[in-house]
This record gives structure tokens, C-alpha cells and sequence, in this order.
């Protein structure tokens, strides 16, 4: 005899995604409580690359914690690297000469597109899309030997120093730089009419994961997440530091809050990173790379919080002198931490395969999640 609708019993399922898994975007668990295909309930683990990168900084020298903030987002660690050495710098009262300056948004700028490039291609790669992910790395990989060319590393550069930048870039490096500008360009336009209008594109990523602006500013994201969100916020123009106070603001937003106004944010953005770089060529003068700095460098006394626009988000460093070289208490404030808080509203009533592209819509980097 077939039950009645009323007699049947409906069990939740418990489904483990990670922590190792192609679609975490690192070493990352979520525990997705099911009802069918539907996500009713979701509960994420974290902490799996925790580094104590804040304790170390109490225990190294301001100098020698020079090279570690490049592990906390080793895919824009040029921002890590700013965050830091603009704290320890506002600490220290000193000011990079302007072509150090300019360097510095320079590689940014670089490194912001690189790292959209390689969210680009996972991101599309999660949704079923495998040429993107091909073509995306292709790129990536001549900005890396760009930046390689430069600083001497693919990932984890050192570049940033108190006080300015460790290499000078020559005319020919920055001329390949101007020249990669009209290349890059072109490809961004292809990616455009390949993703855009694609009909199993759309289909899978609008209306879903959806936030609006008030929650978004609740919730305490930052970046694209944000901006994709309707609210208008850049650091790189709100609170502008550097190079960047020199700039016309450019800030890309987008009304509809969903994964696919996410996708949309980034892209322009990489529209935008190309012409910053075209602006920074142009501002680029002869002139030293780095201001008088003590060779023994002594936090002050005194208390500071200096944060960048990274790719992901407002990445800051509130950082504690005590008088002596080594730093009485840093905190990291990762905008892939606190992006990630919102996973749980944003996939609870979606369907498994919604989980995925929703993730990926939010770009983290788990090391700097865990640090």
C-alpha cells in the first residue's frame, strides 16, 4: 500500500564538502545539511592553515617579519606587503619617495589582476567551464614573469621594504609593461563575449547567493562582495593611500547583489587595474626608491591600523609599537574571513549545486582566513 504524502518521513542528510575537495579554493571544510537537493542548514570548518602569523610578528624584528605577510595571501601578496610596511611606516613617521610610490602601484595593480585571473578561471572551472580556466592562466602567467622579472619570485616577492621598494625597475621592464596593456585588453574582451552571454553561464549563477547592500555593510564584507552589493566603497579612493590619492576615483558597483553581479564587479575591475597602470607608466620619474631609514627599526610607542584595498577586500594590519624592534601586538584584518561569514545566509535554501559557484563567487584565500 503507497503511504500518504502525510505519513512520509523525511530524514536530513549530512553531506561533507572538504577539507580537501576541487571546489573549496583551499584547504577548507563545509558540512551542508540537506533536505533532498535543498541546503537547509550549512556549518564551515576552518583553521587548517593556521601559521600563528601574528604571534611571529612579536617574536621577529620589524625588519625581519619584512618577508612573512606575503604567506597571508600568497595570491596578492603585494597587498599583504603594503598592509604591513604602510602600518609599520605610519608607526615610524616615514613617507616612500614618489617613484617608490609609483612602483608600488605598479605591482599592485599587477597583482590585482593576476589574482582576478586566477579567480576568473577556478571560478568558471566550478561551473563547468574549462576552456576560461586555460585561457585565464595563460595570462596570468606573463604577469607573473613580469613580476618575476622584477622582484625575482612568481608568488612571494619581498619587495616592499620601510621606506620604499628593494628593486629599482628599469626602462625596459617598464616599457614590456606599457606593451602587455593593449594584449591584456584584448583578452579581457574575449573572455567577455565567451562568459557574458553565455545562456549555461547565466543559468547557473544569477539570482542566486544573493545579498543586499545593508546586510552586505552588516556583515562586515569588503571588496567586490561589497561593491557587488551596491555600496560604493574602494579604499583605494575612500581612504586613499599612496599613489592612489593622486587618482580620479573608479569605483565599480553593481545593484543585484547575486553571484553573477560578483562575476560582473571583477571583471570591470580588471578593465579598471589596466588603466591605473596606463595612469601609473605615466607618472613614473626618475629618483631614489628609498627614504632615510634606521638600520635598527623601533616601533614607537603608539598604535596604528593601515589597510589596502586588496583584491578580496579591505585587508588591514593594526599594529602596536612598545619602543623596542619588535612589535607588541599585530592583528590581521582579512577580508576573506569576514567575506566568508556570510556563506551560511547566503546558501541556505539553494541547491547543492548552487554551493559550489556560490563559494567560488566569494574568491577566498584560506591563507589568510587561517593565518
Amino acid at each position: 500500500m503507497t503511504p500518504n504524502r502525510e505519513e512520509i518521513v523525511q530524514e536530513e542528510l549530512m553531506l561533507n564538502l572538504g577539507p580537501q575537495h576541487p571546489s573549496t579554493h583551499g584547504v577548507f571544510r563545509m558540512v551542508l545539511d540537506l533536505q533532498g537537493e535543498t541546503i537547509v542548514g550549512v556549518t564551515p570548518y576552518m583553521g587548517y592553515l593556521h601559521r600563528g602569523f601574528e604571534k611571529l610578528a612579536e617574536r621577529r624584528t620589524a625588519i625581519q617579519y619584512q618577508p612573512y605577510p606575503d604567506r597571508w595571501d600568497y595570491l596578492a601578496a603585494m597587498f599583504d606587503e603594503m598592509a604591513y610596511i604602510g602600518a609599520g611606516e605610519a608607526l615610524l613617521g616615514i613617507q616612500a619617495p614618489r617613484r617608490a610610490q609609483v612602483l608600488r602601484g605598479i605591482v599592485m595593480e599587477l597583482n590585482r589582476f593576476a589574482s582576478h585571473l586566477l579567480w576568473l578561471g577556478t571560478f568558471l572551472l566550478d561551473v563547468g567551464a574549462l576552456s576560461p580556466f586555460l585561457y585565464t592562466f595563460r595570462e596570468r602567467e606573463m604577469v607573473l614573469d613580469l613580476l618575476m622579472e622584477l622582484t625575482g619570485a612568481r608568488l612571494t616577492y619581498a619587495y616592499m621594504r620601510f621606506g620604499g621598494v628593494h628593486h629599482d625597475a628599469e626602462d625596459v621592464w617598464l616599457k614590456k609593461v606599457r606593451a602587455g596593456i593593449p594584449y591584456f585588453r584584448q583578452r579581457l574582451s574575449e573572455y567577455r563575449t565567451l562568459i557574458d552571454d553565455n545562456e549555461i553561464f547565466r543559468r547557473r549563477v544569477e539570482h542566486i547567493g544573493i545579498i543586499d547592500g545593508t546586510h552586505a555593510l552588516h556583515y562586515g564584507l569588503s571588496g567586490p562582495m561589497l561593491r557587488a552589493s551596491g555600496v560604493p566603497w574602494d579604499l583605494r579612493w575612500k581612504r586613499p593611500y599612496g599613489i592612489y590619492a593622486e587618482i580620479p576615483p573608479r569605483i565599480i558597483t553593481d545593484l543585484a547583489g547575486d553571484t553573477y553581479a560578483r562575476y560582473k564587479v571583477r571583471v570591470e575591475e580588471m578593465a579598471v587595474s589596466l588603466d591605473l597602470l596606463e595612469i601609473f607608466l605615466d607618472l613614473v620619474e626618475s629618483g631614489p626608491i628609498m627614504a632615510s631609514v634606521p638600520k635598527v627599526v623601533k616601533f614607537p610607542k603608539q598604535e596604528t591600523y593601515f589597510a589596502v584595498e586588496g583584491p578580496r577586500g579591505e585587508l588591514g594590519v593594526y599594529l602596536v609599537g612598545n619602543g623596542t624592534a619588535y612589535a607588541q601586538r599585530m592583528k590581521i584584518r582579512p577580508p576573506s574571513l569576514f567575506n566568508l561569514q556570510v556563506l551560511s545566509q547566503l546558501l541556505i535554501g539553494h541547491m547543492v549545486s548552487d554551493a559550489v559557484a556560490i563559494l567560488g563567487s566569494i574568491d577566498i584565500v584560506l591563507g589568510e582566513v587561517d593565518r
